[in-house]
């Protein structure tokens, strides 16, 4: 058992290899904070699953919301002696008309890497422009050192970056191989004392599991889990659920919970779980393998879920490709923001991670389709019942770029089921609570930290205009427009214009082309 567990490890740091990115520059975009802003005349979508309420004016003093103002109804005339006066070094945002939200929390954001050639600036502004306020990063790849240094420069604004709160892999940069309880805890304790805020596990033998989760859990951080195949027949989710995780990864190790008339997924006899074209074709039938919605164990398990106050993160886009390709690989954002060393990555190739395409069509596609049916079914009920259910991206992989698949992810949510509001609150109140800060972001009401979206056109009604390309709308003349597109990102009380960080991601990405030569094709069409 201890090799295979020595294997395992050896596999995700192999897939997880990332090497240190270079470092966000020191930031030159963003205004304020300002000892007061008054934001004027928004709609405001508040995160709570609280419906709009506008117009409104909010005040931010540095960086509290210190009022907010209901002006009257839509479309009357507003009394200005309602409105909240701007004091002396105040500045006011004149947003008549659009919409505000919460700063939105990628409960699932990695940083790039050497094999993606993209610097975190590249990840950071394009998060930023598409409203990410917070990212968790599951992992720190790039090392816990480098991490925890740049989320310092986050937290004191001296770089434009969402706020980070930084997990490391299990086991990472231990002294020796884990192979103990006793090794296990101190390791624990070691983390602890560099400051990550929490473990990512892949897995690990159960005593071995048993035993981090419990003492990370009483030393007061928080866990999660992707149950990696090569362990999720002797430990699944319900064991981590009841060692005191505190969220999943995906959706790994659920339907393994929800297995009756099995044990072990079924595994045709020449698999192999290092061929990533096996990994993930098998994956795309698990569902199917688990008990049928609404029978009897599958609500057993949920229930069970549920009472243990169980976060799920679901990360529906980034195996998005699975079921419909040749759409994902032709996304519109791809020519414009996607860099060519991503872009590379993201090619069939048996090296890159994510990139497992050796044979990939209808079959596959039709397998994961039903795949996602039966997963977001179970996703679905889940925040139907009660349960906490988070947006993550996973981005970097898979044809899914930074901040565009976290806005996918959200449609996605939507497909699942989820109304346009309870979207929202997953991907900022929820998001907050699983990180233990819903007393400070989250949402938007008196107290807490000016972390703001706004954007001029309704996201209820098209999630879309959430992209950086917005969404396309036609005039009654007859031409073609664009809505949307995050006008505004508003962190710790900084107002960030989001349509500049994308033309800074432009330029990144027309500087590499223009000095490589390269223009993107499709693959196998040279």
């Amino acid at each position: 058992m201890r090799k295979i567990f020595l294997l395992l490890t050896a596999i995700v740091l192999h897939i997880c290899s990332f090497s240190q990115v270079p470092k966000a520059p020191e930031r030159k975009e963003g205004d304020g904070p300002w000892t007061q802003l008054i934001i004027r005349g928004v709609i405001l979508i508040n995160g709570t699953g609280a419906p709009p309420i506008g117009p409104v004016d909010i005040v931010v003093e540095k960086n509290r919301i210190t009022d907010i103002v209901i002006l009257g109804s839509p479309g009357a005339m507003i009394n200005s002696n309602r409105r909240p006066k701007l004091k002396d070094g105040g500045k006011e945002l004149n947003c008549d008309g659009m919409y505000l939200l919460p700063g939105f929390i990628d409960m699932h954001g990695h940083i790039g890497g050497e094999a993606q050639g993209v610097s975190a600036e590249y990840v950071f502004k394009l998060w930023m422009a598409h409203g990410i306020t917070t990212i968790r990063e599951p992992g720190s790849f790039n090392g816990l050192d480098w991490m925890l240094d740049e989320k310092q420069k986050s937290a004191q604004n001296t770089i434009t970056a969402p706020r980070i709160f930084a997990y490391t892999v299990f086991g990472q940069n231990s002294k020796q191989p884990i192979t103990t309880p006793e090794q296990a805890i101190e390791w624990v304790h070691e983390n602890a004392k560099k400051g990550a805020d929490g473990i990512k596990f892949f897995g690990a033998p159960p005593a071995i599991m048993d035993a981090a989760i419990r003492e990370n859990k009483k030393l007061g951080l928080r866990s999660c889990c992707h149950h990696a195949q090569m362990d999720v027949a002797r430990w699944n989710i319900l064991n981590s659920a009841r060692a005191g995780m505190t969220s999943m990864e995906h959706w790994y190790g659920l339907p393994e919970a929800l297995f009756t008339d099995r044990t072990i997924q079924d595994f045709p006899l020449d698999y192999n779980y290092s061929d990533e074209q096996d990994r993930f074709e098998e994956a795309g039938k698990l569902w199917k393998q688990a008990a049928a919605p609404y029978s009897e164990h599958w609500n057993k398990v949920m229930n069970e879920l549920l009472s243990l106050d169980f976060t799920l993160d679901p990360t529906f886009n980034i195996y998005d490709a699975n079921r419909d390709l040749q759409r994902t690989r032709r996304a519109e954002w791809h020519e414009i923001y996607t860099l060519p060393s991503l872009w590379k990555f993201y090619e069939p190739s048996r090296q890159s991670h994510g990139s497992y395409w050796h044979s990939w069509g209808t079959e596959q596609e039709v397998e994961w389709k039903e795949n996602y049916r039966l997963w977001m079914a179970f996703v679905n009920e889940y925040k139907n019942r009660g349960g906490r259910v988070t947006a993550g991206s996973d981005n970097g992989f898979i044809y899914e770029t930074y901040g565009f698949g976290y806005i996918r992810e959200l449609e996605l949510l939507r497909e699942a089921g989820f109304h346009p509001l309870e979207v929202i609150r997953s991907a900022t109140l929820y998001g907050a609570q699983a990180l233990g800060m819903d007393k400070e972001i989250g949402s938007v009401e008196i107290g807490k930290l000016a972390d703001m979206v706004i954007v001029d056109a309704n996201p209820l009604q098209n999630l879309q205009v959430l992209y950086g390309t917005g969404a396309i709308k036609l005039t009654n003349d007859n031409k073609v427009t664009r809505a949307g597109g995050v006008k505004y990102t508003i962190k710790d009380g900084i107002v960030y214009d989001a349509k500049k960080l994308l033309a800074d991601v432009k330029k990144m990405v027309d500087d590499e082309k223009q000095k490589t030569g390269w223009q993107l094709k499709q693959p196998g069409m040279e």
